[in-house]
């Protein structure tokens, strides 16, 4: 099956979409950009892959609407089988990388303590992981240095106490290896990790048959050929691609929004790093933008640094503001500022949930500005990036559109943190069509 990816290397995160050759999606995948891109890029790449296996199992069932309950809750099965594959697999390379960072003269009277308590912590980390991808468990997040550092740091201290060891040397082997893990994709084939997870599934029963089965096999037997990718984002100089398969995030989140809403004629976008304010005409081609490429404020950055400064989790920002009933009028919303200005709020004792409303009314005013400067609100409007997730930035954009230009169909995708990727990926398809049709795409 020929497919065309689209990579969105974005400031904090880094997307993939796979699609194919009648546009369709057939998979999303996100990962958080590190310090190294490619990296990123190679593992997102990935994850879309992992997803669209799942669209093509669903489509052998004939269950793309996920409607068919027994479908699901055996694909559901399936996929936390996958994810603890996944994750085993990254444990025993995080094991096998602390081993090797046991030397020098800090470890000369401990390496053989050291090595046999890290196989004591890894042994329970083993052990633990199949309850962590049981049905009905929860994760604080899916990526693998979350999952694995805390539980990590916690058996650390309680096996270097019994064995009398100095905490620090567990934890300064961790530290190092940790890095290393994180910056290179998993490794193994993907095919393999099905096959185990689907090996783990039928020893469970879950009252399989050859029925579920068969169409899995059959899908994991299609090749999914890359034929043509397209980078965009903020680290897109940074990808290993010729140019020819570089295009910018503008045009990528245009198109990208409208192939999501057609009729679509202006896109704001607030990532991790800028806010775009851009116009596009019915097919989807930029026809004016306006953007801050010189300071974070007011994007997904600024608030992870609002959330740092306020001791809260950047997820829990939106719900929080949304209990405000009188929001703070706030002065300015530049990083190096806002937070000696959040502290002396909070000493004066105002309300964390009206200092957060005021601050999120802040950052769409800013917004707004841009994209006043992009030429203004049209009807169809459409918030893409991960602020769009926000529900306090969604409730000021509302009221701020409508006081500013009147009743406006605002459109929000539950995947618009994608839409740069999509775009991207449909930039792919055409330019593989050109090639095939022996025309410029």
């Amino acid at each position: 099956m020929k497919t065309f990816v689209g990579i969105d290397l974005g400031s904090t995160t880094t997307k993939a979409v796979l699609m194919d050759e009648d546009e369709k999606i057939l998979g999303r995948g996100i990962t958080n950009s590190r310090s190294n891109y490619d990296t990123a890029c190679r593992v997102a790449q990935q994850e879309a892959a992992v997803d669209a296996r799942f669209t093509l199992f669903r489509r052998e069932f004939g269950a793309e609407d996920g409607s068919k309950e027994e479908v699901e809750e055996f694909l559901g099965g399936l996929e936390r089988a996958f994810r603890l594959e996944q994750f085993l697999e990254q444990l025993d390379d995080l094991r096998e990388t602390c081993l090797t960072q046991i030397h020098g003269e800090r470890f000369e009277k401990n390496a053989e303590g050291v090595k046999l308590a890290l196989a004591e912590v890894f042994k329970r980390l083993s052990a633990e992981a199949p309850a962590m991808y049981a049905p009905g468990a929860t994760r604080k997040s899916d990526f693998f240095r979350d999952i694995a550092g805390s539980r990590y740091l916690a058996l650390a201290e309680e096996v270097a106490r019994a064995a009398d060891l100095p905490y620090d040397l567990l934890l300064n082997v961790y530290d190092k290896s940790i890095i290393a893990v994180e910056n290179r994709p998993p490794k193994g084939a993907l095919s393999d990790k099905f096959h185990r997870a689907l090996k783990r599934v039928t020893e469970a029963g879950a009252g399989l048959s050859g029925s579920m089965l068969k169409p899995v096999e059959h899908a994991l037997d299609i090749e999914l050929e890359e034929t043509y990718l397209v980078g965009t984002g903020y680290g897109r100089v940074t990808l290993p691609f010729s140019k020819e398969h570089i295009r910018s995030e503008i045009l990528c989140h245009g198109l990208g929004a409208h192939m999501m809403y057609p009729d679509t004629r202006t896109v704001l976008d607030i990532g991790g790093q800028d806010t775009k304010g851009i116009q596009i005409d019915e097919n989807g081609i930029v026809e004016n933008f306006q953007m801050n490429d010189r300071c974070a404020a007011g994007c997904g950055r600024y608030l992870g640094y609002i959330a740092d400064e306020m001791n809260m989790g950047l997820h829990e920002l939106g719900p929080m503001a949304m209990k405000s009933k009188k929001p703070a009028r706030i002065n300015s919303t530049c990083t190096v500022f806002a937070g000696a200005e959040l502290r002396d709020r909070l000493a004066l004792g105002e309300a964390r949930e009206d200092i957060l409303a005021g601050l999120h009314r802040s950052i769409i005013l800013r917004a707004m500005s841009i994209i006043s400067r992009s030429g203004g609100v049209s009807d169809q409007f459409t918030f893409t990036g991960g602020v769009a997730k926000n529900e306090a930035a969604v409730r000021e954009l509302k009221k701020l559109v409508f006081e500013n230009y009147g009743e406006v169909k605002i459109n929000i995708d539950p995947e618009s943190i994608y839409t740069g990727a999509l775009g991207g990926a449909e930039f792919a398809r055409r330019a593989a069509q050109g090639r095939l049709e022996g025309v410029d795409a």
